[in-house]
C-alpha cells in the first residue's frame, strides 16, 4: 500500500526560479561592491532570458560560448563517457589554481571548453578565496547553458549554481529564514518527500535495512515499543506494519512513538497526529495490534519520562534520516548530536537503527564540501533518472522540493542555519562507539533480501557491506549506510 499523493501542478522554470530566489529586497544583505551587485541581481530574473556580462567579459565571453557550441556539435559522440567519468571519479584533481586564466585565456582547447561543472568549481572557489566578482561573472555565464529539465549533469549544475548565486545574494545572512518563508505547498512538500523515498531505491533499501534488523531482534518479543525522533511521512512503518502482517504465527503489539516537533514540516498538516491515524487504519486492516502516540516536543528537550517506557515491552529507538539535522560540537558547545545518542543509550535499547546519507557536509570548509556535494548529488541525480522518464513531473518535484532545498543549504548557509549537516559511516560508527553502543552485525537473511530486491531495478544500484554497516550505492559512489546498535 503506498501513500503517494499524486502531483499535479506543474512546475515551470519561472515558478522555480521564483521559488529560491524572489525573496523580499528588504532582507538581504548586499555584497560589498556595486559591481558585485549588479552581477548578482542577474540572477534573479528567468532563467529562460539571457543575461550578458559586464562590457568588459562581454566579447571574450561571448566568443567562448559559439566555440563551446561548435566544439559540442563535433565532439558529441563522446560526451557521455567524458562526463559520466568526470562525475563519479572521487579523487578527481580539480584545477582551481587560476580561474582568471580559464575565463580569459584563449591560447588553448582545454580552456574554452569547460564543462559546467568545471566552471562551478572555478565560482566556487573564488567564493571561497573571496574573489565574489570573479565568481558571480562565472555564474552568469554557467546560467546560460544549464537547466533543471535537462539531463542529469545539467539540471545538478542548475541547482548548484542557484545554491552559489544564494551564497553570494545573501552572504550567509538570513539565507535560512527566507529559504523557510517560501515553503512550497505542503500537500506538494509531502508528495514529493514520499515519492523520493518511493523511486529512489538507496533510500527505500535503507528503510527496508532497518525494518529487517527489527523484526529480526524482536521475532520472539510480544510486545515492542518502537520510538522515533523523525517518523517523516510514516514511510517506514507502513512497510514494517505491512511486513509484520506478511509473517506467520501471532503479530506482536507495536506501540510507536514519534517525537512531533513544533518546527517540523509535518506541523503544517496537522502534525504526527495525521500520520499516526493513517497508519493505525493500515493496521487495522492488516489486523496487525498496533498503537501510536505522539509527543509534542523539540528534540533537544526530550527527556526519558516523556517517552513512556514500559516494562515488558521491548525497546528499540529508531533513527532515519534524523540525526543528521541536531547540531554537533562544531555548531555549539551543547552538542545536541551526542546528547541524544546518550539519552538513547540511558534508555538501555534492545536495539538502534541509523540511517544516513553517506556524504560529508558537516565539517568541512566550504570549498571542499561543495566538491563532496557536487559529487554526491550527481549521482542522486543520475539514480534518479534510471527509475523516473525524464520528462517525469514527479522527478522534478522530488529534486526540486527535496533535493535543490538541500543543495541551497549545504552551499549557501553557515553556522546555525545550516542544518543538513551529513556525516560519513567512520564519524556515525565513532559517534555511536562512544555513547557507549556496539555494532549489531546484519543476518543473512536481511542482506539476500535486499541484493534480490536490488536486482529488479538498474544493475547499477550497488550494495555493500563494511564494518558492521551496509552501503547503498550508484556505482562506485555511497548513497545511504545503515547500522544497527545494541
Amino acid at each position: 500500500m503506498s501513500l503517494v499523493t499524486p502531483v499535479t501542478e506543474s512546475y515551470s522554470t519561472e515558478s522555480y526560479e521564483n521559488y529560491f530566489l524572489n525573496f523580499p529586497s528588504e532582507e538581504l544583505i548586499h555584497p560589498p561592491s556595486s559591481s558585485m551587485t549588479e552581477e548578482v541581481n542577474h540572477f534573479e530574473s528567468d532563467y529562460m532570458i539571457n543575461q550578458s556580462p559586464d562590457s568588459t567579459d562581454y566579447d571574450e565571453t561571448r566568443m567562448r560560448l559559439k566555440l563551446q557550441e561548435l566544439e559540442r556539435a563535433l565532439l558529441a559522440d563522446n560526451d557521455d563517457s567524458d562526463e559520466d567519468e568526470c562525475i563519479f571519479n572521487q579523487d578527481m584533481d580539480v584545477d582551481v589554481s587560476s580561474s582568471d586564466s580559464n575565463l580569459c585565456s584563449m591560447s588553448s582547447i582545454k580552456e574554452i571548453t569547460l564543462t559546467p561543472r568545471q566552471m562551478l568549481m572555478d565560482s566556487a572557489n573564488e567564493v571561497s578565496e573571496g574573489n565574489y566578482e570573479k565568481a558571480s561573472v562565472i555564474l552568469n555565464q554557467v546560467r546560460q547553458i544549464v537547466s533543471i529539465q535537462g539531463d542529469p549533469q545539467l539540471r545538478i549544475a542548475a541547482y548548484m549554481t542557484e545554491g552559489l548565486a544564494a551564497r553570494l545574494a545573501e552572504s550567509g545572512n538570513f539565507l535560512y529564514k527566507a529559504l523557510k518563508c517560501k515553503e512550497p505547498p505542503t500537500s506538494d512538500r509531502l508528495a514529493a518527500m514520499q515519492i523520493l523515498f518511493e523511486v529512489c531505491p538507496c533510500f527505500k533499501f535503507g528503510f527496508m535495512a532497518a525494518n529487517g534488523a527489527i523484526i529480526e531482534a524482536f521475532k520472539d518479543e510480544k510486545r515492542i515499543h518502537i520510538i522515533d525522533f523523525d517518523i517523516s511521512q510514516g514511510s517506514q512503518y507502513i512497510q514494517l506494519i505491512q511486513t509484520i502482517a506478511s509473517q506467520p504465527g501471532e503479530k506482536p503489539h507495536v506501540r510507536l512513538t514519534g517525537v512531533d516537533d513544533p518546527d517540523s514540516v509535518q506541523r503544517l498538516v496537522g502534525g504526527l497526529r495525521v500520520i499516526g491515524l493513517r497508519l493505525e487504519n493500515l493496521a487495522e486492516q492488516l489486523k496487525v495490534p498496533f498503537e501510536f502516540q505522539a509527543v509534542s516536543s523539540k528534540t533537544s528537550i526530550v527527556t526519558p519520562s516523556m517517552l513512556d517506557c514500559r516494562p515488558g515491552e521491548g525497546l528499540l529507538v529508531n533513527f532515519a534520516f534524523q540525526l543528521h539535522h541536531m547540531p554537533d560540537e562544531s555548531v555549539s558547545t551543547v552538542n545536541e548530536r551526542d546528547q541524544l545518542l546518550r539519552l538513547v543509550k540511558s534508555l538501555n535499547p534492545k536495539l538502534v537503527t541509523v540511517v544516513e546519507q553517506d556524504v560529508n557536509t558537516n565539517t568541512s570548509p566550504f570549498y571542499p564540501r561543495f566538491i563532496e556535494a557536487y559529487n554526491y548529488y550527481s549521482a542522486v541525480f543520475n539514480s534518479l533518472d534510471a527509475t523516473l522518464p525524464r520528462a517525469s513531473q514527479d522527478r522534478m518535484n522530488v529534486e526540486k522540493q527535496c533535493l535543490a532545498r538541500d543543495i541551497v543549504n549545504i552551499v549557501a548557509c553557515e553556522g546555525e542555519e545550516r542544518i543538513e549537516r551529513y556525516e560519513v559511516a567512520g564519524k556515525w560508527r565513532a559517534r555511536m562507539t562512544m555513547a557507549g553502543f556496539s555494532s549489531r552485525p546484519w543476518s543473512s537473511n536481511v542482506i539476500e533480501m535486499i541484493r534480490n530486491l536490488i536486482t529488479e531495478y538498474c544493475n547499477r544500484y550497488k550494495l555493500k557491506e563494511e564494518m558492521g554497516a551496509l552501503h547503498f550505492g550508484w556505482e562506485d559512489k555511497s548513497l545511504i549506510v545503515a547500522s544497527a546498535w545494541r
